[in-house]
């Protein structure tokens, strides 16, 4: 017997024929009632399956129906959150670790005030190369902007897919910092100067001292080389450090690496070779002493720069072992000595030249390092420089002073007139005149002053003028005039005396003192084409004049007449110390030099002077109480 139900299953069991107004009332969701109704009318048949495109089309409708309801839910779902979290703080953002998604602006930074707030004052530590420090953020000027930190988050996303994301993920947006640039930047660069830069350190060789301070003993050691860095971008690290100094706890600044040129094996190799060196003294021998350097000697003088291939160049400072040893050899240097002329008496000698030896530290030090490598015979020899004078007896000797080529002598002197001729005399014997030289009588002998030797005397040779220090020394200057006068030499600066005095010839005098005391120069120059000697000798009441060279010229003079006499003041003087005086004319007279070459004894020069002398006054001393008449 068959099963019925009141819905009948379309897919297995045919149409029931005895109800087709019931199953009319009921049709299926879905089905076309036309096609229905036709097949209800269509004799009984074999019930078939529906087709695949039938099914498919079920599917579909049964999809869409179920995305539909899935968007609308979406939609209303996606609208509520809008809605319930405008204004708010995206979901899943961080601040520094801190979860502030999802909250009011107000709140969230009443929570970033609480959870960071306490960090602010933490040290941050700072890692720059191999070191690590820290940085205080107050004292560096760091600061948190909270508001621009919470606004740094932005606002809720429109995108849904994001919004959805937000359910699932967190993002970092980090804090907004405040800071005093310029107090950062010192803050940095105190810390780089006295932490973070440290300057490479380059191989090198030191020494230990060993043993007593006489000993001089050391033990040398290798530097190891170890290489520097500095923070060299100070802007650059201040971007980093107001970037990460809350979120990174730990923030790493960039350094400047300078690696040392030098290895470890390069300058354990210099080690090996420097031991030698200063395991022992090294003894300098020069010309009849010797010279010691300790190994602390050696020490001080050895230097060590980094070489190409990572090694040590070793080099040798002379200057510390010459220092040490220059006292201990200083006897064995002899220094050149110049020729001279000196005089004897009132003859002049040449004192020959000498050689002299200096050393040569260059070439003495040269072999030292092989030397002190040696384990013995650790001795240096001095060499010695041969030192030529300056002046060589040829020399002296070319000057051509071997004979006397003028003289002349004056007397009369007593007294402290005698004493300051005496004076000039010794400052000028012994001068050398060389050819196309002028010598100044004022520039030798400068002023006359009493620790020069000069005393206090009448200017005048002939006891007038007033009192003053060389009194009388004109003297002198008409001597040497004469001798400069018969030797030929031309005359550069002359002044004659003011009155004529019997001691000199006519027209060939000179003075160097004024009646009132003030100086007048006298000068010569040496035509010839040897050098002149001065010799000057005074004794007793006279002085001489010796001018030495290679005799040139044969000298002859002519005095001219005396010709406009001037008759003399009478002066009649009523006082005591009154010195009565014949007086003299005064007149003009000339003298004429003429100079022959004794090479070819023809006339090579010709000189007239012409002087002028005052009438000097006839005094008449009168006996106190009688009228002047």
């Amino acid at each position: 017997m068959r099963e019925e139900h009141f819905w009948p299953d379309w897919d297995t069991d045919p149409m029931p024929k005895a109800a087709p107004q019931a199953f009319s009332a009921y049709p299926q969701a879905g089905t076309d009632d036309d096609e229905l109704i036709e097949e209800l009318l269509q004799p009984e048949q074999p019930r078939r399956p529906p087709s695949a495109g039938k099914r498919v089309r079920r599917g579909l409708g049964k999809a869409f129906m179920l995305a539909g309801g899935a968007a609308v839910a979406f939609v209303l779902l996606y609208a509520a959150d809008l809605f319930f979290t405008a204004g708010d703080v995206p979901r899943g953002v961080t601040v520094s670790g801190v979860d502030v998604g999802g909250m009011t602006p107000s709140s969230a930074e009443d929570t970033l005030r609480r959870e960071l707030e306490p960090r602010l004052t933490e040290p941050l530590t700072i890692r720059a190369g191999d070191v690590e420090t820290t940085l205080e953020p107050e004292n560096a000027g760091l600061s948190l902007d909270w508001r621009a930190t919470v606004e740094r988050a932005g606002s809720q996303p429109l995108n849904p897919l994001t919004r959805i994301a937000s359910f699932f993920t967190s993002r970092e947006v980090g804090v907004v910092s405040e800071a005093d640039d310029q107090q950062l930047r010192q803050a940095l660069r105190t810390l780089a100067d006295k932490r973070i830069d440290y300057p490479v350190v380059e191989g090198d060789i030191g020494f230990h001292r060993v043993g007593g301070e006489n000993e001089g003993g050391v033990r040398p050691f290798a530097v190891r080389p170890q290489a520097g860095q500095r923070l060299a971008d100070v802007d650059g690290a201040m971007k980093i450090v107001k970037k990460g100094w809350l979120n990174d706890r730990v923030v790493d600044l960039p350094v400047a690496v300078t690696s040392p040129q030098a290895t470890a094996a390069g300058v354990q190799a210099a080690l090996e070779r420097t031991r030698p060196l200063v395991s022992g003294p090294v003894t300098l021998r020069g010309e009849g002493r010797t010279a010691v350097l300790t190994p602390r000697n050696i020490s001080a003088a050895l230097r060590f720069a980094p070489a190409e291939g990572g090694g040590l160049r070793m080099t040798l400072d002379r200057a510390p072992l010459q220092e040490v040893v220059r006292p201990q050899l200083a006897g064995t240097e002899q220094e050149a000595r110049d020729a001279e002329l000196r005089f004897v008496g009132d003859s002049p000698e040449i004192e020959p030249s000498e050689q002299g030896t200096r050393i040569n530290w260059e070439s003495t030090f040269a072999p030292f390092l092989d030397v002190a490598a040696k384990r013995d015979a650790r001795d240096l020899p001095v060499v010695y420089d041969v030192r030529e004078p300056q002046v060589t007896t040829e020399a002296v000797r070319g000057l051509g002073v071997k004979e006397v080529i003028g003289e002349f002598s004056t007397s009369g002197l007593s007294g402290p007139a005698a004493r300051n001729v005496a004076a000039m005399a010794e400052a000028v014997h012994g001068t050398l005149v060389r050819p196309g030289e002028t010598f100044s009588l004022d520039a030798h002998t400068g002023a006359l002053t009493a620790s020069k030797g000069y005393v206090l005397a009448p200017a005048n040779e002939d006891g007038t003028g007033a009192d003053v220090l060389g009194g009388g020394v004109s003297q002198f200057t008409s001597t040497l005039y004469n001798a400069v006068y018969l030797a030929g030499l031309a005359d550069a600066g002359h002044t004659a005396h003011e009155h004529f005095d019997e001691r000199y010839p006519l027209a060939r005098d000179a003075i160097t003192l004024r009646s009132d005391g003030s100086r007048v120069d006298y000068a010569f120059t040496n035509n010839l084409r040897k050098a002149v000697a001065i010799s000057a000798t005074a004794g007793g009441s006279g002085v001489t004049v010796k001018l030495w060279g290679t005799r040139q010229y044969r000298v002859e003079s002519s005095t001219g007449e005396r010709t406009g006499f001037e008759r003399p003041e009478v002066l009649r003087e009523r006082r005591e110390g009154c010195v009565p005086s014949d007086g003299e004319f005064g007149f003009t007279v000339s003298d004429t030099r003429v100079r022959y070459d004794l090479a070819s004894n023809r006339e090579a020069g010709r000189e007239t002077t012409e002087v002028r002398y005052a009438p000097r006054s006839v005094v008449v001393c009168l006996p106190p109480g009688r009228d002047q008449r």
